[in-house]
């Protein structure tokens, strides 16, 4: 059995066990059974639990265990978790954590228990805390670490091994030690294994990669992402505007925000929010649906509108009415696929304003031949199922401009919402449906209106 479905296994034994011991009143074996659980698999219980029992089990969990599993918690369920808390008990759960996640649960704070956690706090914590919090959120510096060990070019590998068995750890996810000069401003990195390798003797000096690759404290999470993707890095030095070193980010963070990113696409296209929990309460969950689908109800009433205006034409000619669907079907299955791929490539930088007009040509060439080939199909279809020559004749004109437009409006649309920062994602696949329904009513009853106008 692969060790994802084992594991996957096991989790779901162990929340059929925890509900249990729960009904049954067992809250010592219960607390027992959570301390012997990885700080992942209870988030993963937690966002398992219906919120009732849910609010039990939070309870249970040991102060020790709570700032690793508030860490794995989604956003959904940290942040109602922390505000129920004490701020001594925030303050107590998040010693020990990372400053970009520690950061992270006191943005969502409200002001006053914000100022009471952080009062709670070592003067050491607070410091660094503040620090995160002075760069904006989904930028490099709410992302990165300030736990980073630096080098001196002029000193020996043997000095650097000692002063290390010294310090007596690493922090987590190191690879690398980056060198700077007397301005903290990065030369370069020195990987681990050289250090380990090299004669002990050796200068620093000599062993550095200066192709060391920084990156800009204001960057945004999702290009950090792409680079960390692009060029398979464990960890890389954040800097300021004068390149001097301001921390890191470790490949557990850039995992986090492309996790983020598509859980974000993902649930974007059924309009709904990327922290959207499972088993939120009946009200809370229709009430975030509702507004989304007031919207799609009015550009449904938009392409019923359509309709409408041919209304005389479907009652003369009857048989539209059965047929009149095919096109807007077809062609919002050729818009979503277009719109599909310029989304991703949005996502994963290989689209700008260098290549978006050829990408837009790319997707109408496309949109008109898939247009030609299965509007030839349609009318033989049409024809063979009717016998009526001018009927197949309109469905197939119809269905050419419509899947030619699907074309154009899938690669045009997301790059369009992207100039006026609205997400493609979230609103991308509403409007093209708004566009191809209506298009494609518009071009198939119009057609029908010139025909019976001239026959």
């Amino acid at each position: 059995m692969p060790v994802e479905a084992s594991d996957s296994l096991q989790v779901g034994q162990r929340l059929d066990q925890l509900s249990q011991a729960l009904n049954s009143g067992m809250f010592v074996h219960v607390r027992q059974m959570l301390q012997n659980m990885a700080a992942s698999d209870i988030a993963l219980i937690l966002e398992s639990t219906p919120p009732k029992a849910r609010q039990v089990l939070s309870q249970l969990i040991d102060q020790e265990q709570l700032g690793d599993v508030l860490d794995e918690l989604g956003e959904e369920l940290k942040d109602p978790l922390i505000r129920s808390m004490s701020p001594e008990r925030v303050a107590k759960a998040t010693a020990s954590m990372d400053t970009d996640d520690l950061a992270y649960i006191l943005r969502s704070l409200p002001d006053t228990v914000y100022k009471q956690v952080l009062q709670s706090m070592s003067l050491q914590n607070r410091q660094r805390v503040e620090q995160a919090l002075s760069y904006p959120d989904e930028t490099a510096g709410s992302l990165m670490n300030t736990d980073t060990v630096t080098l001196r070019p002029d000193v020996n590998i043997d000095v650097v091994l000692r002063y290390l068995r010294q310090r007596g750890n690493l922090p987590d996810t190191t690879d690398t030690l980056y060198v700077v000069d007397k301005h903290d401003r990065v030369l370069g990195g020195v990987k681990l294994a050289d250090l380990l390798t090299c004669d002990p003797n050796t200068h620093i000096s000599s062993i550095i990669d200066t192709d060391i690759e920084s990156i800009p404290v204001g960057m945004s999470d999702s290009e950090v992402a792409q680079l960390f993707e692009r060029h398979d890095w464990v960890s890389a030095p954040v800097v300021d505007s004068e390149g001097k070193l301001l921390g890191r980010i470790t490949i557990d963070d850039v995992v986090d925000v492309i996790r983020e990113d598509a859980e974000h696409s993902m649930m974007g296209m059924a309009g709904m929010d990327d922290d959207e929990d499972t088993f939120a309460p009946v009200f809370k969950s229709t009430f975030r649906r509702s507004l989304w689908l007031t919207i799609n109800l009015f550009a449904a009433l938009l392409a019923s509108s359509v309709s409408n205006m041919f209304e005389g034409t479907i009652e003369q000619f009857a048989t539209i009415a059965i047929l009149m669907t095919i096109v807007p079907s077809m062609g919002g299955v050729a818009g979503n696929q277009t719109l599909a791929l310029v989304i991703r490539g949005i996502a994963l930088g290989h689209i700008g304003q260098s290549n978006a007009r050829w990408l837009i040509g790319k997707e109408l060439a496309i949109g008109f031949l898939n247009g030609l080939m299965w509007s030839i199909l349609v009318f033989i279809a049409v024809f063979i199922w009717k016998h009526d020559i001018a009927l197949a004749s309109l469905i197939g004109g119809a269905m050419l401009i419509n899947m030619t437009v699907a074309g154009l409006a899938g690669a045009s649309i997301p790059l369009i919402l992207k100039r006026f920062n609205v997400d493609p994602a979230l609103a991308g696949g509403m409007v093209l449906t708004t566009v191809t329904d209506v298009i494609g009513l518009f071009a198939f009853l119009g057609l029908a209106t010139l025909y019976l106008m001239h026959g």
